[in-house]
């Protein structure tokens, strides 16, 4: 039942954190090439996405230079293109975005790419479509939060990639092969790193509905504040039922993600206060856009190894601090 007291401190913990400030992100990858291409030669890449960007780098290797559009703490649901954004994808040889709806505000930009003649791959819809979870009416688009079925969009671009350069295919062949390898690595690390949370505490919480397709691979119920999409917005009945679930589950933690203000979080924390329920930030994390361009973290793989490292070590889990290779910043 909701109570006075509850709402008006919600209302205030809304209206105080209004202004936060978002945080950073961006990307980075791997992969070998037997050939050094000289710079004019190198195939010339954008990618929407830091995600998607990584793995077109580690496709390509040294074969192509890759270009990402939306970095460090941008969120693609909201991201409006600028001038020089539309020129990048008139000038690239091949484009790869994600697709399902995520780059919404870009849908012009890509169309008007693709009609100058450009290839655009929009990588998570040519994956299985049985993979693909339905939200809201529509595919949720955070297909990179299980890296199984984030896998499926490597074949996608090396063989986008083939198409375009034929020369170069056994070298993307090759390149897929190992990323593959080691989204395997990974996928094992956080199975088990996440499969030591104990069940009545495999429930995250996050600032919008990003997490689905990493609760059905690692056992967790998912609850976003906001929807698949940051352009909803949460109410203070939202808040007041999340505040109920929390205290009446004893959830230890909640998580901010660098993409999305914490304000709601933060009313969350208020609201469970306020019910003498104490709850923690249990960190933050990476989203709809990676950690920052040149750390480990500003990898596909860095990314998913913080988010599955943070989550068990603040559900009461048993994971390294410096996750599965040791590492992740302290």
């Amino acid at each position: 039942m909701r109570t006075p007291s509850i709402q008006r401190i919600v209302l205030a913990a809304l209206i105080a954190l209004a202004s936060s400030p978002l945080a950073g992100c961006a990307e980075q990858a791997g992969g070998a090439d037997a050939v050094n291409n000289t710079e004019s030669e190198r195939t010339r890449i954008v990618a929407t996405t830091g995600m998607v960007a990584d793995i077109a780098r580690a496709v390509a290797g040294d074969r192509a230079e890759v270009d990402v559009l939306i970095g460090a703490g941008l969120d693609p649901h909201l991201y409006k293109p600028t001038r020089t954004d539309v020129q990048r994808l008139l000038d690239a040889d091949a484009i790869f975005y994600n697709g399902l709806l995520l780059e919404g505000k870009l849908t012009d930009a890509l169309t008007r790419a693709e009609g100058a003649g450009k290839p655009a791959v929009a990588v998570a819809e040519r994956i299985d479509p049985e993979t693909l979870i339905e939200l809201e009416g529509e595919p949720d688009p955070h297909v990179w939060m299980d890296p199984e079925a984030w896998s499926q969009t490597i074949d996608v671009v090396r063989a986008s990639l083939a198409e375009i350069d034929p020369d170069g295919a056994s070298v993307y062949e090759t390149n897929a092969a190992e990323y593959q390898r080691r989204l395997e690595e990974l996928d094992a690390y956080a199975i088990e790193t996440l499969g030591s949370v104990p069940e009545s505490q495999r429930v995250l919480v996050t600032a919008h509905d990003a997490f689905n397709y990493f609760g059905r691979k690692y056992g967790f119920e998912v609850v976003g504040i906001q929807g698949i999409s940051t352009e909803s917005e949460a109410g203070v009945l939202d808040i007041e039922r999340l505040v109920n679930l929390l205290v009446e589950r004893s959830i230890a933690a909640v998580f901010v993600e660098s993409t999305v203000s914490e304000r709601n979080v933060a009313a969350l924390i208020a609201g469970a206060e306020s019910r003498g329920h104490t709850v923690a930030i249990g960190g933050e994390l990476f989203s709809d856009a990676m950690g920052e361009f040149g750390s480990y973290e500003g990898t596909y793989i860095g990314m998913i190894d913080h988010n599955a490292t943070t989550i068990a070590r603040a559900l009461g889990g048993d994971a390294p601090s410096g996750g599965m290779q040791d590492r992740l910043a302290r």
